[in-house]
Order: structure tokens, then C-alpha cells, then sequence
């Protein structure tokens, strides 16, 4: 090589300069294939090191060596690279900045691909439809707002840079995070229009559409299609169709195309398995999902991390902390590394299961484990706190994700409006409905759930039924999601007929209900004493594999404490613990209500005392169970005991509290002792109200 630098070039030598570049370009693509790196940015170094660089360097060079520094992962160093070779006075080209931009995107640092994209731009630099391509890829990944992707698209056709087959491929995927199936299918007319024949990858990406959208029929159609074309279906292909078949809880459908698949010859994998033991899990039949679990180390699968998120999250939810914390330790054994999806998993269970201090230290956790928290760990932060009724928390993580330029999505909205729902603030919740159809974020089923719940949680029942009857008239899509959030909501506001109507439309459709339905049904016809009838459900779940949570069981509880059978309760907890459910406050607190209502303070004692020493903490409604009780029995004494214990462990008496001692005191005719035990209550309780003692003082004088 330096005999061919060091040639004579003045006149004499037949190498040109431009045979030169050529021939430094063959070598340096040597060089790459081989992987020789180091050596490779030896000789750029030392070309650029001479004089007459910029007549040596070009830009389809430079191009080579970042694609190189990209796919070695030394991104940072392509930039510095590219930073200093400006500054030296070379003109960049499209090549090096396209080479810059693919390489901070195949390495998922996406703002900074958008970034060298925008400066392109400012540069006067035209992009060309590679440039747009990968462009178009990062923006889906980044889940951008959909109407930016089209304002790019647009731009794209209008400064003359026709679009390929792999533009609309790639369009087409994009349309997945937001569940744009009817956009999908738009792309895909004008793809056939512009002269394209959809390819396998096309056909792929549709069905991944219909996959996230939960549209099984649609996917099947194109399943259809693809065959009637010539594309025999691959292990994507039914990868996809299972999937949607099973996000939309049609397991028996799932399965028979996991038969399919195999009697083509085509062997299931580790996504495959992991899509069925997730499909189990969220229709709460965990036998089912070990099952499949089995079956794929049985086929010697291995567990992939996808599939370890997916145990974590069924233990979590059922509230089996001991063998969640076992998956995670398998993860470590396996040799996988937990990724930033197990952690938002596990920001996800804690915060259902209401524990804020856990999610705070798993995000804790999850910063020193380095990673940072993108879109999605947002998303879930949100809901998560939103669960634990930390709303305004949840807030403070919305704005914070504002604040760090981190644009909302659509999961975003829905975590947002999750948040709203917990509160009860339906108005709100409409407010930030019309937000995202200014913004162009299209709303699905999620959002329409959100409403609903946010609906029945502030008592909006005229505007729950107006949302009810649009989506069983068909104005909002009748959808299985949507009918199942009925039946739930419905359930909550304790309206009967409405949550029958609600279940009856559901299995009218053809959907099989979830477990999150099934436990609604339970937890209605317990409220209202309709014994037989909760245990035609119970049995509708045996015979279906449903395993049951702990909200079935809670509601189980509820129903026999308040009847004769009350008794029964108890066994209910006792069959809780022995099948390994840890039960939480509301199991204990309805035990201890069935044994205070019917006058055994033992045995209420001694559910309070398991209850205290497996590390429950009682509650205000514990305290007030035994209280009034006690009360009711002229036990006033230990009643007064009780607040003084509540006090002293950090829990704040409420109005309920001392209503019960007053009241009993009234109506066994001790209205003396009730004004006495009035005037030395900031004795007992100093950080009572101000307003307290005069309220309680009328309520004792009313007749």
C-alpha cells in the first residue's frame, strides 16, 4: 500500500487520484469482511493523517468505515469520526451521514438517528429513499405519533423520491404499535396500486397488524391470500396468527394452528411457546400455561428472557411473590440477562398488588442496572402508580416524561387515562379522549376500557350507559375487550342486569370470557347473596381451566361472611394459604368480619393475630370491624383500646371510627358517657379534625 501512495504523481505515474480513492475503497471493504477493524481505522487514520486527504477520501469511504463502526457496536466512535472529518472541511455526503444514521439505529439509539437526520437536513444534504427508509424504520420504533410518520411520507413523494416495496413494508409495520389496521390495509392497496406485489415479508407484517389489533378474522384472510399468491406460510407467518388468536383469548383456536403449523412441517419455537403460555396466563388458566411451559422443555426449547417475563408476570399477578422471585433468580441461572421488559414487568405487578415502596425500588433497582427509562418504562410507571392510588405520582412521571422529550403515545394516552379511571375523574378522562384526537393518536379498545372505567369509578352511570349502548349498537366496535371492561364496571357499580347483559352478550359473540370477567360475575352475585348462582360460575371455571385468583376467592369470602354458612369464610382462607396465594388485607379483614358480626371476638382474635405475624398490616377498616363490634356488645372499654392500638401503629382514625362508639353509646341510652368520651378525645387522639368534637356532639344530641 505505500508503494502505491508513494508513487510519482506528476504526470509520470499511470495512477490517478480517483484510481487511488478506488482502489482505498477495495481495500477497506477487504478489510471489513474480514472484520479487521482496528487494522481498518489504521489506514483510514493514516490516509487522513496526509495532506492530500481530501482528495483521497470520498464519501462512499467514510461510509464504509462507519457502517463498519456501527456494526461493531463503536457508534460513538462513528460520530466523533464523522464530528472531526466536518470539522477538518470535508464535505459530507448522503452515503456517510445515511451509514451514521443505520448505524445509531441498528444499535437502538434512535433519538440520536433522528438527530443526525435533522441535521442532514440543515445541512442542504437531500436524503435519498435508503435515508427515508431507515428513517421511516426508526420512527416506528420510536413508536412516533402516526400522523408525523405520514407528514415524512409525504414529504418524501413530494421532493420526487418514489417509494419501494421496502417503504411500504416498512410502513406497514409501523402501523403495529398503534394498532392501525385500517391504515395497515390503506398501504397496502396503494403498495399494489403503485405497482408492488406484496412479498412474504409484506404479507408478515400485515398479519402482525391484525395480531396487535386483535383482529384473528382479518389475519386469517391474509393467510389466505398469501397461500392463493404462492407464499407458503413460515414459522412468522403462524408465530402472528397464534398470537392473534390468543391476545384475543381464543386458545382452543391458537392450539389448533400450532397443530397446523407442526403437520406442515413446521417445528414450534421458543416465541411460539412463549405467545401460549402468555395467552394462558392473561385468561388466568396457569395449569394450562405450565403446561405449555413443560411441553417446550420436553421439545428442547430452551426459555428465552420473553418467556421468564412472561412466569414472573403470571406468579405476580396471582400474588405468588416466593416463586416470582425464583423465576427472576432462574433468569441469573439460565445465562439470560433480565431486559428492560422484566423490569417493567415488574414495575407492573407491584403495582397492581397496590405496593408503591416496591415499585420505587424495583425502578431504583433497574436504573443502577443501567438501563434507561424510554417510552414504555414511562407507560408503566404511570399505570403502576396509578394502581397503587399514587395518581398524583403518576402525574409527576407523565410530566417528567414530557419534560426529558420523550413524545406520548398511544400507550401513553391509555396510561394516562388508566390513571384518570382510578380516580373516578370521567371528565377529565374525556378531555384527554378529545387531546388525543387532535393529536392524531388514534384510540382503541385500551382507551374506550379507560372511559368506561372511569365512568363507573365517578359514579357517572348515565354516561357509562350512553358508552354502553354505542358499543352494543355498534357505534363504538363491538368488540370482545370492550364487552368484557361492561360486564366489569357494570359489576363494580353493583348493576345486575346490566353486568348479566354485559356477560350474556360476550358468550352470544362467541368470546370466552376471562378470568377478570368470570371473578366480576362472583363478585356481584356474591354482594347480593346469590349463592347457587356464584357457584354455577365457579363451576363454569373448574370445568374450563380457569385457575382461580385471589379476587375469586376474596369475593368467595364476602359472600359466606355475610351469610348463615359464615363459618365457611374461614375454610375459603385456610384453601388461600395451603395452595400457596398469599391472601392480602381484604382476605383478612372479611374473616374478621364474618367471626365480629356474629359476636366470636376469639376467633376474630386469632384470624387478627395470623394476620399481624405474616406481615399484613391492618387497616382502618380492621380496626373499625373490632370496634364496632365491641362497641355493639357495650365492650367500650376495649373499643377505646382498639383506637389507641390503631394510633400507635401509624393508622389514622377516621369518622367511621368514632361514629361507632358514640352511636352504640346513644342507643344503649349512655348519652352522658358518649359527651364525656367526646370532650377527652383530643386525649386520645390529637391530631383529630377541628371540626370533630362539634360533629360528634350534634350526632349524639340528634333524637
Amino acid at each position: 500500500m505505500l508503494k502505491l501512495f508513494n508513487s510519482p504523481q506528476n504526470g509520470e505515474s499511470d495512477l490517478s487520484f480517483e484510481t487511488l480513492s478506488v482502489d482505498l475503497l477495495g481495500i477497506i471493504k477487504g478489510l471489513c469482511y474480514h472484520r479487521k477493524c482496528n487494522l481498518v481505522m489504521d489506514v483510514f487514520e493514516w490516509v487522513w493523517n496526509r495532506k492530500d486527504f481530501e482528495v483521497l477520501l470520498n464519501g462512499s469511504i467514510v461510509a464504509v468505515v462507519i457502517s463498519l463502526l456501527g456494526k461493531e457496536g463503536r457508534v460513538s466512535a462513528a460520530a466523533s469520526l464523522l464530528h472531526h472529518l466536518r470539522k477538518d472541511g470535508f464535505a459530507l455526503d448522503v452515503y456517510s451521514y445515511t451509514s451514521l444514521i443505520t448505524s445509531f439505529a441498528s444499535n437502538g439509539r434512535y433519538r440520536e438517528a433522528v438527530n443526525v437526520f435533522k441535521e442532514m437536513d440543515e445541512e442542504g444534504c437531500e436524503p435519498t429513499l435508503i435515508t427515508y427508509n431507515v428513517i421511516l424504520i426508526v420512527y416506528g420504533k420510536m413508536g412516533m405519533p402516526w400522523n408525523k410518520i405520514m407528514v415524512l411520507f409525504e414529504r418524501m413523494k413530494n421532493l420526487g423520491v418514489a417509494p419501494d416495496a421496502y417503504t411500504y413494508n416498512t410502513l406497514i409495520a409501523c402501523c403495529g404499535r398503534g394498532s392501525l389496521h385500517e391504515e395497515a390495509k390503506w398501504l397496502f392497496e396503494e403498495m399494489k396500486s403503485a405497482g408492488f406485489s406484496p412479498d412474504k415479508v409484506t404479507y408478515n407484517a400485515l398479519l402482525d397488524v391484525y395480531e396487535k389489533s386483535r383482529r384473528p378474522k382479518e389475519a386469517m384472510d391474509v393467510l389466505w391470500e398469501m397461500e392463493i399468491n404462492g407464499f407458503s406460510p413460515s414459522i412468522v407467518t403462524y408465530n402472528s396468527l397464534i398470537s392473534a388468536y390468543a391476545r384475543d383469548g381464543l386458545l382452543d383456536e391458537a392450539l389448533a394452528l400450532k397443530t397446523q403449523m407442526v403437520g406442515k412441517g413446521i417445528k414450534p419455537y421458543v416465541f411460539t411457546f412463549t405467545t401460549l403460555l402468555s395467552g394462558f396466563e392473561k385468561a388466568g388458566k396457569d395449569e394450562a400455561a405450565m403446561r405449555v411451559f413443560d411441553e417446550m422443555r420436553d421439545a428442547g426449547c430452551k426459555p428465552n428472557i420473553c418467556t421468564y417475563n412472561a412466569l414472573i408476570k403470571m406468579h405476580g399477578n396471582r400474588g405468588k411473590f416466593t416463586e416470582m422471585v425464583k423465576v427472576f433468580e432462574d433468569v441469573k441461572k439460565s445465562g439470560c440477562t433480565p431486559d428492560i421488559v422484566t423490569w417493567n414487568t415488574l414495575l407492573a405487578v407491584f403495582g397492581q398488588n397496590g405496593v408503591d415502596k416496591e415499585v420505587s425500588g424495583v425502578f431504583k433497582e433497574m436504573k443502577r442496572a443501567g438501563f434507561v427509562a424510554e417510552r414504555d418504562t414511562f407507560n408503566t410507571l404511570i399505570s403502576a402508580y396509578s394502581r397503587c392510588g399514587s395518581f398524583e405520582q403518576a402525574m409527576v412521571v407523565y410530566k417528567r416524561m414530557v419534560d426529558v422529550s420523550v413524545t406520548p403515545d398511544l400507550s401513553t394516552y391509555n396510561a394516562v387515562l388508566a390513571a384518570l379511571a382510578c380516580g373516578g375523574l370521567w371528565e377529565q378522562s374525556e378531555k384527554v379522549f378529545a387531546e388525543m384526537k387532535d393529536g392524531q393518536c388514534k384510540p382503541n379498545v385500551l382507551t374506550c376500557s379507560s372511559l368506561l372505567h372511569a365512568c363507573a369509578n365517578g359514579k357517572a352511570i348515565e354516561q357509562l350507559d350512553a358508552l354502553g349502548e354505542a358499543i352494543y349498537s355498534g357505534a363504538i366496535e363491538t368488540h370482545a375487550v370492550l364487552l368484557k371492561t361492561l360486564g366489569l364496571v357494570y359489576s363494580k357499580s353493583d348493576l345486575l342486569m346490566e353486568t348479566e347483559r354485559a356477560f350474556l352478550e360476550l358468550r352470544r359473540k362467541g368470546s370466552c370470557p376471562n378470568i377478570t370477567t368470570l371473578n366480576a360475575m362472583v363478585s356481584i352475585y356474591g354482594r347480593r347473596q346469590m349463592i347457587a348462582k356464584a357457584n354455577e360460575i365457579m363451576d363454569f371455571m373448574s370445568h374450563n381451566g380457569f385457575t382461580p385468583t385471589l379476587t375469586t376467592y376474596n369475593s368467595l369470602m364476602y359472600m359466606y361472611s355475610r351469610s348463615g354458612n359464615f363459618e365457611k369464610s374461614e375454610k375459603i382462607l385456610r384453601d388461600v394459604l395451603a395452595r400457596g396465594i398469599k391472601p392480602d388485607v381484604i382476605s383478612y379483614n372479611t374473616v374478621i368480619y364474618a367471626y365480629c358480626r356474629n359476636g366470636q371476638m376469639k376467633e376474630a382474635s386469632w384470624v387478627f393475630t395470623e394476620m399481624t405475624e405474616s406481615g399484613i398490616v391492618p387497616d382502618v377498616i380492621t380496626c373499625n370491624t373490632f370496634i364496632a363490634s365491641y362497641a355493639a356488645d357495650a365492650m367500650f372499654v376495649e373499643a377505646i383500646d382498639v383506637v389507641r392500638y390503631i394510633i400507635k401503629h401509624g393508622c389514622k382514625p377516621n369518622r367511621s371510627t368514632y361514629n361507632s362508639i358514640v352511636d352504640w353509646y346513644r342507643k344503649l341510652g349512655r348519652r352522658d358517657e358518649a359527651i364525656m368520651f367526646v370532650s377527652n378525645l383530643r386525649k386520645l387522639d390529637p391530631h383529630v379534625p377541628q371540626d370533630e368534637e362539634s360533629r360528634l356532639t350534634e350526632r349524639i344530641l340528634k333524637k
